[in-house]
């Protein structure tokens, strides 16, 4: 394996297991998993427009992470569709800038995780899916995706970028 590729493995590994960390983290204080989330880990997906190895890196991670959500294989499958979506979104996006600021490639992870979350969360309702509880879901999932996003991931955006660190992601 040459050293380039070696390097993009080796980062997709350190921020999968971040980004599975910091999941676990959210869960042992109960906002990992149901509408009501603010995972930390969700601040790590702006890494997805500073590098190509976060693509994989977040997906393995949430993978990772779901692994003791409540929800099982589902969300295994849905929480890392989600994840893998909007990393790849936000990796192509990552040039679309306000102020310097990848503010449309932080909106990907706030809007799979909203729709396809909230749709997974809904269907597990005892009543099964209905629009209206949908709507209540993926606003709430929405909301704590910002919070991570915008309130964490673009401060890191920004620190990594000062610092220089992108040069080493």
């Amino acid at each position: 394996m040459n050293k380039r590729k070696t390097v993009f493995v080796v980062q997709s590994a350190v921020i999968a297991a971040l980004y599975a960390g910091l999941t676990y983290a959210a869960s042992m204080l109960n906002v990992a998993y149901g509408s009501i989330q603010f995972r930390f880990s969700e601040a790590l997906t702006i890494l997805g427009a500073i590098s190509p190895a976060a693509i994989p890196g977040l997906t393995i991670g949430c993978f990772l992470g779901n692994i003791t959500s409540p929800y099982e294989i589902i969300d295994i499958i849905c929480g890392t569709l989600a994840t893998f979506i909007a990393a790849t979104l936000s990796y192509f996006t990552r040039n679309v800038k306000l102020k310097n600021l990848p503010l449309l490639s932080s909106f990907f992870p706030v809007i799979t995780n909203a729709v396809i979350v909230g749709i997974e969360i809904t269907v597990f309702m005892p009543e099964g899916f209905k629009l209206q509880a949908f709507l209540i879901n993926a606003l709430q999932i929405a909301i704590g995706q910002l919070v991570m996003c915008y309130g964490l991931g673009l401060p890191l955006y920004k620190v990594i970028k000062n610092s220089k660190l992108d040069k080493m992601i």
